[in-house]
């Protein structure tokens, strides 16, 4: 597919009410808040290095280098169209610290522990499915590739990793990262207050012997639409306010 092809099937849009411009395909999956509120989970500072698994057109890496100033983040997609897209998103920002690499998450073309954080948004299928026997692959296995050993490889000793994942994966996701992770930290995504989680956020530290915790979580709408607390992150670019501790 050619570049002039591409530009034909984008839109032009923008994310953090206005703060990034962000281009993306018009068909297909369509950006939503997963990608901020994702962003808004990593617990970067200026200068460390992030890989984002899956940018897709690098919604999440451009929120992060929004709130973070100086953050250097590598995203990698499988699809050239996006990663050509996510490039072209991080230029059109002046965000000169991202970049996109065209690779398959479960293969990285990176050195072992060379990654400060590493976060994605995996194509998590049913929680029905039939899980693997090995706790620390079922993870992988359920999002359709061993993509969780891969950023494992990557991520650097008491490094963080960031997952946003429906609600019902959570229990996978947790049997997943234990033995390799501790510290693992659940926030859930709340539609309105007193309504179950569609969504959670998972973050966790390699190599990390502190206890698990189930934070407060953030609650999206009320009666007058997004929450005061919700604008803030998608709006405002902050960070979610996981618990203290957490």
């Amino acid at each position: 597919m050619g570049q002039g092809t591409v530009l034909q099937e984008t839109s032009q849009g923008n994310l953090l009410g206005g703060r990034v411009a962000y281009k993306q395909l018009r068909a297909g999956h369509r950006t939503g808040f997963e990608p901020v509120l994702l962003a808004a989970s990593v617990p970067a500072a200026p200068g460390e290095l992030v890989l984002e698994a899956g940018t897709g057109a690098g919604a999440a890496l451009l929120c992060l280098a929004a709130r973070v100033a100086g953050v250097v983040g590598v995203g990698v997609e499988i699809a050239p169209v996006l990663a050509r897209l996510a490039a072209e998103n991080f230029a059109a920002n002046g965000f000169a610290g991202l970049s996109a690499v065209v690779a398959d998450a479960a293969a990285l073309p990176f050195r072992e522990q060379s990654f400060d954080h590493v976060l994605a948004n995996p194509p998590w299928f049913g929680a029905r499915n039939t899980e693997s026997p090995d706790r620390l692959r079922a993870l992988a296995h359920m999002a359709g590739g061993d993509w969780l050993a891969s950023l494992t490889a990557v991520l650097r000793p008491k490094g963080s990793i960031s997952l946003i994942l429906p609600a019902g994966a959570f229990v996978g996701a947790v049997a997943a990262l234990r033995g390799q992770y501790g510290g693992i930290t659940l926030l859930p995504l709340w539609p309105r207050a007193g309504a179950a989680a569609k969504l959670v956020i998972l973050r966790a530290r390699k190599g990390s012997r502190s206890p698990d915790r189930v934070c407060s979580g953030l609650v999206l709408h009320d009666g007058a639409g997004i929450t005061r607390e919700a604008q803030e992150v998608l709006r405002e670019g902050k960070p979610v306010a996981f618990d203290p501790g957490a």
